[in-house]
């Protein structure tokens, strides 16, 4: 079968097709042909060897991926061949709370991931996909759906009336958008790019805010909030938007800290969250239970992931360049077997 692999830390350049044989399901194990994959920020750093510095090479990359059982181990009762599966983020986080041994289960990081023909899960690191989605769609689920369902629905609770601001059109603010409409949210959203905004408003985005053209866009998230704040920030920037979005968001609000999309390491002045009663929760992908109720809320609402462009498999690096140069909407996804 043909596999990618990063042989080192050199970054996409690093990414190299070869081959390797048809793994084989053992007991509660399945053999799943993968039909799509998605990439992620993280995908980049994994590549940049900054997300994991004990980071081990050669690594097949992606955590996100979707396709059909094709085998199963003895003992396999949870999925059946012929059945259409997304892989769990975190392969041993089931339920309950992370710890630091189910963190060390990641696909495409502690483990090899996604980006492969063929791939062997144990089958409690398997969710059954919704019934009206592609493969490409059920690809973009595992860690950018999942993260922002635990920030504004498992953890923030979101509901009718309050407002969620949101950093940027990229994946994990794109289902944010989505799950905070089927709420009943208010959202604001921000962006460099007018025409993104644009597709944000069509997808029920109440208020935009182009960063470029306002550099100060928390004063104009908190006049847009009636001179109160926000309720939530989906805080996908990192250290250099937090302090921005300790401005915009109201006394007693809530920050799901998500990316770091604008860096790390800054300072950070803690006063506003003291000041302010703030609830600062740091948000890592979720668990198959938080998977499994969001897939449910996706069936009922019909919620269609936002694809922005679809590559082959020999474009893997076309791929990554594209997600790199920030110009996408909603996702990147990999059509790995047509």
């Amino acid at each position: 079968m043909k596999v990618y692999e990063l042989q080192s830390n050199a970054g996409i350049d690093a990414l190299k097709l070869v081959e390797k044989p048809e793994p084989k399901p053992q007991a509660g194990q399945v053999l799943i042909r993968v039909r799509a994959t998605s990439l992620n920020y993280r995908d980049l750093i994994v590549a940049e060897g900054t997300y994991n510095p004990t980071q081990k090479y050669p690594l097949i990359p992606m955590s996100d991926g979707a396709g059909e059982v094709v085998a199963v181990g003895e003992g396999v009762t949870r999925v059946k061949v012929g059945d259409r599966v997304a892989g769990i983020f975190f392969q041993d986080w089931i339920y309950g709370q992370l710890t630091r041994q189910k963190m060390k289960s990641d696909l495409g990081s502690g483990i090899d991931g996604m980006l492969a023909e063929y791939i062997v899960l144990h089958q409690d690191g398997l969710v059954i996909l919704p019934a009206h989605l592609s493969y490409e769609e059920g690809a973009t689920l595992p860690c950018a759906a999942v993260t922002a369902w635990h920030a504004v629905v498992t953890k923030g609770n979101v509901s009718a009336g309050e407002t969620v601001l949101l950093l940027g059109t990229g994946g994990v603010s794109i289902f944010a958008l989505q799950f905070a409409k089927i709420h009943g949210a208010r959202v604001i959203i921000t962006s460099s790019s007018d025409e993104k905004l644009a597709r944000a408003r069509e997808l029920g985005a109440d208020e935009t805010v182009n960063y470029k053209i306002t550099p100060d866009w928390e004063k104009q998230v908190y006049e847009l909030s009636d001179r109160t704040g926000v309720d939530h920030v989906v805080e996908v920037g990192g250290a250099g938007t937090l302090p921005k979005s300790l401005q915009a968001v109201r006394i007693g609000g809530r920050i799901s800290l998500i990316g770091v999309l604008s860096g790390r390491g800054e300072q950070v002045d803690p006063l506003p969250i003291l000041f302010k009663s703030l609830t600062a929760q740091g948000i890592y992908v979720g668990s198959r239970e938080i998977f499994e109720d969001m897939n449910q809320a996706i069936a009922q609402h019909q919620i269609k992931p936002i694809i922005d462009r679809v590559f082959g498999f020999n474009e893997a690096q076309e791929a990554y360049a594209y997600l790199q140069s920030a110009a996408h909407f909603g996702k990147v996804v990999i059509q790995v077997n047509s």
